[in-house]
């Protein structure tokens, strides 16, 4: 693919990057060719664990993009690139060299321009006509470049800075999935003094005895949650007793110490077994992670495309100005010279037709230039400039405002495109990986509960704590072991059924979801590559249609200067007639460059190669790099030159 007109800066935009740099290369689906974006949908849904049904999956998602392509292909294995330019051949308008370049001087908008400027060579002619702003100043008029506004928009738009906090909260979300495995410290310490009133018994008598007591018990221990569904911990166990009793005896050892350690394991041995089980959560968060991601992509891109089509709808309504002002200066002298001739032939009809052409031309000139404030503010939405927020009166005005770009792409190339770059495609590879994952999940969970539990220990007792310890380590007394197994299963067990049928048929359900994904890309690039063709086509048709219109009435000037018919009413009405014409012509001329254009960002949206055209770099960096209020956009010093030559 060849693209005649690039923007001439180079910027890198920096956004979170959880764990670890991340670029598109860390997702499966990076091919680098038609071949290899059905590797692409072969290789990109792979699971972290074994699917039954991959055969399918995998053929699912082939064949919806293998019937897009063979589509495009048609009969031939080869590719038909499509190639436009912006050449339009006006020798089949057989008007002289002079003529035509008296029609781009004198009839045309940059000769409107020119005109007003060389009228008011000391003041801004475009200003006056403008008039004044809601604060009943001047207005002042910025002109931007379409790169300037795009790199502002990236920079500073707000919809951009929203979505760029959600890779950040999805990095948490994994953080959080990932910690249920970290070892856990965990401690206590408790102690008691109690006197216990007890009956007792005697050779002697009974009689009501009581007990004293001083107990301490500290436990230290850690413990985690293992990947395999089980969970093992370590503890250490002090104790101290010291018994005071008035029953004849007393316990031996008196004070006595205390030392225990002990192990304990538990592991499910059906239900809730095995590391894809236990990781599922890790998995469907890691996934939501890269989906931020590629919504971070899709919003940085749809917000580029929008500032570039609300820069054109800036450049239409720029320029519909120009031609409705001129359209004006020109009806109110053909109003006049029409007025003159009251006292000859000119009836009240006519002039009052002429008087009423001129006023609704100028309420036509007033809708266009509100229109062009409209277009204005809604350009400094998008841009978040705090040079120039929305509510300042500063007026922008288009710097590029003929720009139409050559192409040569075909529909093949097109396509693939779209199914490389498109975040949608990333994002639906990721639901049905999600929806796998819950499926394995939902079919492990129909197992019954089978736990296994063990536990060993050490004791020691003595009336000191280094001789407890002794007694534990030498194993003077029989170690305490503990084993035992648990079941359970719902009879019927219609709850796991249920959950495996839905999971099985979300599953299912995400599989139809990328498929429609696919059909939806390759209409959007459809649509887009007919609005290109057809609006090229019709730059060259408006091309002639204005330039012809500008001949009529260039014709219908001379005339009138030359001979005294030309001065009729009749004459003067066709001049209007005429006049009217020519703009609608300059105004379609305008509307379908504009369109050209619109398309071209609808088409490269479409294939999702909006960054790169700008020459955007997607790089994502660690979160903890981003500082509140500080840019997220870093540009190179090229980039920053062409902006203030721009500006």
């Amino acid at each position: 693919m060849t693209c005649g007109f690039m923007p001439s800066y180079r910027w890198t935009m920096t956004i979170f990057q959880p764990l670890h740099r991340l670029s598109l290369r860390d997702f499966p689906f990076a091919p680098l060719g038609l071949g290899l974006a059905l590797s692409l949908c072969i290789g990109g849904c792979r699971s972290p664990f074994e699917r039954n049904s991959e055969q399918q999956l995998r053929n699912a998602m082939v064949h919806s993009v293998q019937r897009e392509i063979d589509a495009a292909k048609g009969d031939s294995s080869e590719s038909h690139p499509i190639q436009l330019n912006a050449t339009t051949d006006l020798t089949k308008l057989e008007i002289r060299d002079d003529h035509l370049q008296q029609i781009q001087d004198e009839y045309s908008t940059a000769g409107y321009v020119e005109q007003l400027q060389s009228q008011n060579p000391h003041t801004d002619p475009i200003a006056e006509l403008i008039g004044l702003d809601l604060l009943g100043r001047e207005t002042v008029l910025i002109p931007v470049s379409l790169q300037s506004v795009v790199q502002a928009s990236v920079r500073g738009n707000l919809d951009v800075e929203f979505a760029q906090y959600g890779p950040a909260i999805s990095q948490a979300a994994l953080v959080e999935a990932e910690a249920v495995f970290d070892w856990t410290l965990f401690g206590s310490v408790q102690g008691q003094d109690s006197i216990t009133p007890q009956t007792g018994a005697s050779v002697f008598g009974g009689g009501v005895t009581r007990n004293e007591s001083d107990t301490a018990s500290a436990t230290l221990g850690i413990r985690r949650s293992l990947t395999t569904g089980g969970s093992l911990s370590a503890q250490h166990d002090l104790g101290y007793t010291n018994v005071e009793s008035s029953f004849f005896g007393s316990a031996s050892p008196n004070p006595s110490n205390s030392s225990n350690f002990v192990l304990g394991y538990d592991q499910p041995l059906l239900d809730g077994f095995g590391r894809s089980q236990v990781m599922s959560q890790v998995y469907l968060a890691r996934n939501a992670e890269r989906s931020a991601v590629s919504a971070l992509k899709g919003q940085l891109i749809a917000s580029a495309s929008d500032t570039e089509r609300a820069y054109w709808q800036l450049a239409f309504a720029y320029k519909q100005v120009i031609i409705r002002a001129k359209l004006l200066d020109r009806g109110i002298e053909v109003r006049d010279d029409i007025k003159a001739r009251r006292v000859q032939d000119a009836r009240q009809a006519q002039v009052a037709d002429a008087v009423a052409r001129v006023e609704r031309r100028r309420s036509d000139l007033l809708t266009a230039k509100t229109a062009l404030r409209n277009a204005s503010d809604r350009l400094k939405q998008l841009m978040n400039d705090d040079r120039m927020p929305v509510g300042s009166e500063i007026l922008l005005v288009p710097g590029d405002t003929s720009v139409a770009e050559t192409l040569s792409i075909s529909l093949l190339d097109a396509i693939d495109a779209g199914i490389t770059h498109r975040p949608e495609i990333e994002q639906s590879i990721l639901l049905i990986d999600d929806s796998t994952i819950r499926e394995n999940v939902a079919k492990n969970s129909r197992l019954p509960t089978l736990n296994l539990t063990a536990q060993a220990r050490l004791l020691g007792l003595d009336d000191s704590v280094s001789d407890s310890y002794g007694n534990s380590i030498s194993n003077r007394f029989i170690d305490d072991w503990l084993i035992g197994l648990t079941f359970e299963q719902p009879i019927g067990n219609r709850i796991g059924e249920a959950g495996f049928r839905r999971a099985r048929l979300a599953r299912m359900q995400s599989i139809v979801g990328y498929r429609r994904t696919v059909q939806g890309i390759v209409l959007d690039i459809k649509n887009a590559l007919n609005a290109v063709v057809t609006n090229h086509t019709l730059i060259s048709q408006t091309t002639l249609s204005r330039v012809a219109s500008g001949e009529a009435l260039r014709a219908l000037i001379v005339e009138k200067e030359l001979t005294n018919a030309g001065y009729s009413v009749e004459r003067l009405n066709l001049e209007l007639n005429q006049q009217e014409s020519l703009a609608n012509a300059e105004i379609s001329e305008a509307l379908a460059l504009i369109n050209y254009n619109t398309a071209m960002v609808d088409l490269y949206q479409a294939m999702g190669t909006t960054l790169s055209r700008n020459r955007i770099d997607f790089v994502v960096p660690d979160a903890n790099q981003l500082t509140p209020g500080e840019s997220v956009a870093e540009y190179d010093t090229e980039a920053d030159d062409v902006d203030k030559s721009d500006d």
